[in-house]
């Protein structure tokens, strides 16, 4: 099966039947009160031209946006980092599509603030075939508008849920990115993306299939 929203309902379901209610209040409350506040008019928007980037893989070489779109389309997807489920169902659906987005000839990479030596352990454990670039502190996502400040009210969550986002991040911000999943066509202009505050739902990778098809 290729679609992920089944695997992203279940898993937001399993979470609702087993974790504290206390926890579920907390983690609803921070997601509604970010839905309120966020501003689309502030975030990367489809015909924008995409801010150039160099980052960092998670085995040490450097990748730049002008080298990627150099070889055509540009498929980035951001993540919250290895310790998110749903990220993990998200990068998982896209690998399955990797040879087909290949075939078209477009290149996918995930952007995450995670340090190179967690992202590494993503890569191993989930063996993807993309690479996986450290944003450090965000500050490229923040470029882009799609950085989230999570509420203090969570970082007991996170703590209790036996996640240190200052170890794996590296800094004390507690920022997330917004799991955004962006096309760019070879001349830098975002042709389609999918941006949802709702870091439970994420795009269907045969959505983005179609958006590369429709270049």
């Amino acid at each position: 099966m290729k679609s992920i929203t089944p695997q992203l309902e279940s898993l937001q379901q399993a979470i609702e039947q087993t974790a504290p209610d206390s926890i579920i209040q907390q983690v609803n409350e921070a997601k509604k009160q970010f839905a309120v506040s966020f501003s689309q008019s502030t975030a990367i928007k489809v015909g924008d031209h995409l801010p150039r980037f160099r980052l960092q893989e998670a085995i040490g070489a450097e990748q730049t946006s002008t080298e990627l779109l150099s070889q055509g389309p540009l498929i980035i997807t951001f993540y919250r980092g290895e310790w998110c489920p749903f990220c993990n169902i998200a990068l998982a659906g896209l690998q399955r599509y990797y040879d087909e987005f290949k075939a078209k000839g477009a290149s996918l990479v995930a952007i995450t603030p995670e340090l190179p030596n967690s992202s590494l352990s993503m890569i191993e454990k989930h063996d993807l075939k993309f690479p996986v670039l450290t944003d450090s502190h965000n500050e490229y996502a923040r470029k882009l508008g799609i950085v989230w400040k999570q509420p203090e009210s969570l970082r007991p969550v996170y703590e209790a849920l036996g996640h240190d986002l200052q170890q794996r991040n590296g800094d004390k911000s507690f920022e997330v990115p917004i799991p955004a999943t962006l096309l760019v066509d070879k001349d830098g202009i975002v042709r389609d993306m999918y941006l949802n505050v709702d870091y439970f739902k994420r795009v269907e990778p045969k959505a983005v299939l179609e958006w590369i098809e429709a270049l």
